[in-house]
């Protein structure tokens, strides 16, 4: 019997990245079956048949975005000698990377849906998901420096990550509205300038 199965016509990865593009610049909502397949290069068959719904198409590019564009910015957490450099790295990454020439600007996984309607739930809840990993992030990078006996026992380290994440959403928000890599980067050096006393005893 002869194969049914047709070989699909375009290059299934490179029409993911320009859907999270699409997605990264208009949101979720924003981005309509029309201009996804625009951007694509494909029509709705074809996207319905390689990727299932707009829904599974957005959940594929938020997990390219964070394969791809993540590491720029935890590497520095990770990479760094301690507590301080590690938020001072996630703040200095975030404002190269948020800002970069030939990119959408600010974080598609900030900026791409946060008001939730009975359309978009499930996709604002991978969303928060998403972004309380962050979270879990810094706390978990916080916790090593305290049991290295670098940061005091008693420092909050849901309270600090808190802080510095909520700066990084902001500056994702002033990237979104245009402000220069430079204008990020004093954001960054003027949360740093809370350290000491969020950390000290």
């Amino acid at each position: 019997m002869a194969d049914r199965g047709r070989p699909r016509s375009f290059d299934r990865n490179a029409a993911l990245t320009r859907a999270m593009e699409l997605f990264w610049t208009k949101g979720y909502e924003g981005a309509s079956i029309s201009d996804l397949t625009v951007a694509m290069g494909i029509g709705s068959p074809s996207l319905y048949a390689a990727f299932g719904s707009k829904e599974a198409l957005f959940r594929e590019a938020i997990e390219l975005y964070g394969r791809t564009e993540g590491p720029q910015i935890w590497d520095a957490v990770e990479n760094a000698p301690d507590a301080r450099s590690a938020v001072a790295g996630f703040l200095t990454a975030t404002a190269h990377s948020f800002s970069r020439p030939g990119k959408p600007r600010g974080c598609m996984v900030v900026l791409s849906q946060l008001n939730t309607t009975e359309a978009s739930a499930s996709v604002c809840a991978a969303l928060r998901e998403n972004r309380a990993q962050g979270q879990s992030g810094l706390e978990a990078r916080l916790r090593q420096a305290v049991a290295a006996g670098e940061l005091p026992a008693s420092v909050d380290v849901g309270a600090v990550a808190a802080f510095y994440l909520t700066v990084q959403q902001g500056m994702s928000i002033q990237a979104r509205d245009g402000a220069s890599e430079d204008k990020l980067l004093s954001v960054a050096k003027g949360a740093m300038a809370a350290w000491e006393p969020l950390t000290g005893p």
